[in-house]
């Protein structure tokens, strides 16, 4: 078993169990999280365990269905790194999700750029309000008017 896989295998499980202690070794100090409901990534460590924490209170019935590896290219800075993409399913507030973790790691095998993917358009409206109520109530976003 490579680097690559125990990452990604450590993640799937830490998720799978809302185990969100077992992820913080997994990412770099600097992960950057690419989310569908905002433009701008979730910088650092500690912001997307906080995003991550959110999604594992909001999403119901989450379930990984399928993995895909190989190599991609990342957006921070094009570099082809080892990749791994987590096809998922889940519920948020009545409606069915479909979607995908797109995670690239460093050379030491840690999660160093994260991608997350989601369909339909209708889920993504519903998972945007549902995670910025989440981060609000967390305290990691400030309220909105």
């Amino acid at each position: 078993m490579t680097s690559t896989d125990t990452a990604v295998d450590r993640f799937r499980t830490a998720v799978e169990q809302r185990d969100l202690g077992a992820m913080t070794d997994l990412f770099t100090e600097d992960v950057r999280l690419y989310s569908p409901v905002k433009f701008r990534p979730f910088e650092g460590r500690d912001q997307v365990l906080g995003l991550l924490g959110v999604l594992l209170r909001t999403f119901e019935d989450f379930r990984y269905v399928g993995r895909l590896d190989g190599s991609a290219l990342t957006l921070t800075d094009d570099g082809d790194t080892p990749a791994a993409v987590l096809l998922f399913r889940a519920t948020v507030n009545g409606r069915d999700i479909n979607g995908i973790d797109l995670i690239h790691l460093d050379d030491a095998g840690r999660i160093r750029e994260f991608t997350v993917m989601v369909r339909p358009q209708s889920a993504v409206h519903t998972l945007g309000e549902a995670v910025l109520a989440g981060l609000t109530a967390a305290g990691l976003t400030p309220a909105q008017p």
